[in-house]
């Protein structure tokens, strides 16, 4: 069930280019916000959906909530990509 949560995230274009921003660092909502052309509310609703796949973690700091990317969780996918792909060789 995780895999299934982690690729319907990363099946939007909205949700990848969120976790695009976070690898340069943390930022806030309103921060992530401000590169879309799409309501807060919007965002809110990606950025639930990113959480709850575990692709990102968010950390109160006074009355922001600060998201950052959980590269584990990507590492565990391309592992996993790499692994279907095999190693080329038909035994």
């Amino acid at each position: 069930m995780a895999l299934q949560n982690t690729l319907k995230a990363l099946a939007d274009p909205i949700r990848r280019e969120i976790l695009n921003l976070l690898k340069e660092g943390s930022m806030t909502a309103g921060e992530i916000t401000n590169h879309f052309d799409v309501t807060a509310a919007s965002i809110s609703r990606h950025l639930s959906v990113l959480k709850d796949a575990d692709l990102i973690r968010d950390t109160r700091d006074g009355k922001y909530i600060i998201y950052e990317l959980n590269a584990s969780v990507l590492e565990e996918i391309m592992l996993w990509i790499t692994d279907l792909k095999g190693d080329g060789h038909n035994d």
